[in-house]
C-alpha cells in the first residue's frame, strides 16, 4: 500500500526489539496502541497488501488512518503487556475500543472480602476493592504459580462462597490438593485467614524464600535421581521466577545474601581478573522515551548489595533521538567529571546495560577523564554474556554463578529505576499531548489552562466546575478536557499490579 515517505522511513528502521507501537492519524491523534514480541515483524505485517486483503474493515481502517507511528523499546513481553495496558488506560485510542475483542490476560483475583477467601483467575480487572496480580502474558505461567500456591498455603478452590458440610461431601481436595478444608472446620476461621493473607504477601513479592526452597528442592531430587520429580520442580521454580522475576536473589535472610554477595564478589574478580576487588560496582541502563527523549539510571552495590540511598537519575541533555551510546558517553561524562570535582570515591567497577557498542562510548569518556585504570564491562541480554572490550573473549559464566548473580542483580535494578522514572515522563507527556488534540483547544487556551492549574497533573485532579469558571471554557470543552487528561480510574490498579510482582 501507499504510505507517505515519513512512515515508509519509520516502518524501514523498525527494531527487532519487544515493544509498544503506538499508531497516530494526519492530525497527530493517538489511534491505536500495541505491543509485539518482534516490533519490526509485527507492524511491517500490518501494510503488507496480502494481509491487507483478508484484513477485518476495522483493522484496514485503522491501517489506512495511520499516517505516523512511535515504539517504546521494552525488555520483555511481559513489560510490553503492561506497558501497553497503561497507555490503553490513559490515552484510550479509538481503534483499540473499537476493535476490543477477548484478547485479554490472565491476572490472579483475592478477595479479602469473602468469608473463606481463595485465589483464582480472571481476565478483567476491576475496581471492586479485591487484590489482583497480573496480568501476565503466559496462561501457563499463571495456572502454575495458582497450582503451586493453593497447595502450598492449602487454600480451598471450590466456587460456593461459604462452603459447607454439603459441599465437603462432593470434595476430595483435602485428599489430592492439600486443602486444609476450612468448610467442616479443619482449621480454624483465624489461621484460614493467616494462610491467605501469606498466599497473598506470597504473591506481591514478600515471600522470596519460598521460591529458594523450591529451587533447592528440585537439585536435591536430581541428585536423588528422582528426575521426574525434578522435572516438574523445575517447571514449578520457572514459573514462580517468572512471576517475581526481579526480585529473585532478594532472599529475605539477610545474613546468607549478605554471604552469597560476598562470595559473589570474590568470584567476580576471580572470573574476570580484576586488579582490586569490585566492593564498589555502579551501573547503568539508558532508556527510550518514544525515541524522542531519553533518560539513564545509576545503580549502586556495595559489597555485591545495591544501595539505593546511592542510586540517581539523568535526563539526557545533549542527545536528540534515540542514540543509546552517545547517551551514555554524556552520562559517564557528568558523573565521573563531578566526581573528580569533588573528590568523591571512584567505583571499583563500571556495568553497562549493553554490548561492545555502549561499553566503548563509556570508555573513551573514561579514558578523556584519566580514569583508565577503573574496570568496566558490559552485560548483554542475550545469553547473559559479560562483555569485555580490552582484546579478551567475553566472559559465559554458568547461570547459577554468584559472580553473574551479582551483575544481574545490580543490573536488573539499572532497568527498573531507568523504566520507573521513563514512565513518569512517559505519562506526563501522553497527558500533555491529550491537550493538543482536542477540538477547541488552542496555543491560548492550553497556556491558559497551565498556567491557572500549574501543571497537567493539576489540572487532571481539578474537578469540572474549576474548569468552567475559565473564560471560554463551555460545559462540553470542560468535559473533554477532564476526559483527556485524567487517567481511567483503572489506570493505578495496573501499576499496583505492576509494582508488586516487578
Amino acid at each position: 500500500m501507499n504510505v507517505n515517505p515519513i512512515l515508509r522511513e519509520k516502518l524501514a528502521s523498525l527494531p527487532t526489539k519487544p515493544g509498544c507501537y503506538i499508531m497516530r492519524d494526519r492530525k497527530g491523534t493517538i489511534i491505536y496502541v500495541g505491543k509485539a514480541v518482534n516490533l519490526r515483524r509485527r507492524v511491517q505485517s500490518y501494510f503488507r497488501e496480502s494481509s491487507l486483503r483478508t484484513a477485518p474493515p476495522k483493522v484496514r481502517s485503522m491501517v489506512h488512518s495511520v499516517a505516523d507511528l512511535e515504539t517504546v523499546i521494552v525488555r520483555n513481553e511481559a513489560e510490553a503487556l503492561l506497558t501497553e495496558s497503561n497507555l490503553i488506560k490513559q490515552y484510550r485510542p479509538h481503534f483499540n475500543i473499537l476493535m476490543r475483542d477477548d484478547k485479554r490476560y490472565l491476572a490472579l483475583r483475592a478477595d479479602p472480602g469473602d468469608p473463606v477467601p481463595r485465589i483464582t483467575t480472571c481476565r478483567i480487572i476491576r475496581d471492586d476493592n479485591a487484590l489482583y496480580f497480573g496480568p501476565f502474558p503466559s496462561g501457563t505461567v499463571v495456572r502454575t504459580v495458582l497450582d503451586f500456591t493453593e497447595k502450598r498455603y492449602g487454600l480451598r478452590r471450590c466456587s460456593p462462597i461459604q462452603p459447607d458440610e454439603e459441599t465437603y461431601r462432593h470434595c476430595i481436595n483435602d485428599v489430592v490438593r492439600f486443602c486444609t478444608a476450612p468448610c467442616v472446620h479443619h482449621i480454624s476461621e483465624a489461621d484460614y485467614r493467616a494462610r491467605f493473607d501469606e498466599a497473598c504477601a506470597f504473591l506481591r513479592g514478600e515471600r522470596l524464600e519460598v521460591i529458594e526452597e523450591v529451587r533447592r528442592e528440585m537439585y536435591h531430587a536430581s541428585d536423588n535421581k528422582d528426575f521426574e520429580k525434578a522435572s516438574a520442580l523445575r517447571d514449578t521454580w520457572l514459573a514462580l521466577k517468572e512471576m517475581v522475576k526481579q526480585k529473585i536473589h532478594l532472599v529475605q535472610q539477610p545474613e546468607l545474601f549478605a554471604q552469597e554477595a560476598a562470595h559473589g564478589i570474590h568470584e567476580l574478580q576471580k572470573a574476570l581478573n580484576l586488579p582490586v576487588l569490585p566492593e564498589l560496582i555502579e551501573g547503568y541502563d539508558i532508556s527510550n522515551l518514544f525515541g524522542t527523549n531519553q533518560v539513564a539510571s545509576l545503580v549502586v552495590s556495595v559489597n555485591g548489595i545495591p544501595d539505593r540511598r546511592l542510586y540517581h537519575r539523568f535526563r539526557i541533555k545533549s542527545v536528540i533521538g534515540a542514540d543509546d551510546p552517545r547517551s551514555m558517553a554524556e552520562v559517564i561524562q557528568r558523573r565521573y567529571s563531578r566526581q573528580l570535582a569533588e573528590k568523591r570515591k571512584l567505583p571499583d567497577l563500571i556495568l553497562i546495560d549493553g554490548g561492545k557498542t555502549q561499553l566503548r562510548a563509556a570508555r573513551a569518556e573514561l579514558d578523556k577523564l584519566g580514569l583508565s585504570h577503573i574496570s568496566s564491562v558490559g552485560l548483554a541480554k542475550r545469553q547473559e554474556e559479560i562483555v569485555l572490550d580490552d582484546g579478551r573473549e567475553n566472559v559465559l559464566l554458568p547461570r547459577d554463578s554468584s559472580a553473574l548473580q551479582v551483575l544481574t542483580r545490580l543490573r536488573d535494578e539499572a532497568h527498573r529505576f531507568a523504566i520507573t522514572y521513563h514512565r513518569r515522563l512517559r505519562n506526563r507527556l501522553i497527558r500533555e499531548s491529550a491537550l493538543d488534540t482536542i477540538p477547541g483547544i488552542g496555543p491560548a487556551k492550553k497556556k491558559m489552562l497551565l498556567s491557572h492549574f500549574g501543571s497537567v497533573t493539576r489540572l487532571a485532579n481539578a474537578p469540572i466546575s474549576a474548569l468552567l469558571e475559565l473564560p471560554g471554557i463551555t460545559e462540553p470543552l470542560a468535559e473533554a478536557i477532564h476526559r483527556a487528561v485524567s487517567p481511567s480510574k483503572h489506570a493505578s490498579l495496573g501499576v499496583k499490579a505492576e509494582a508488586s510482582l516487578y
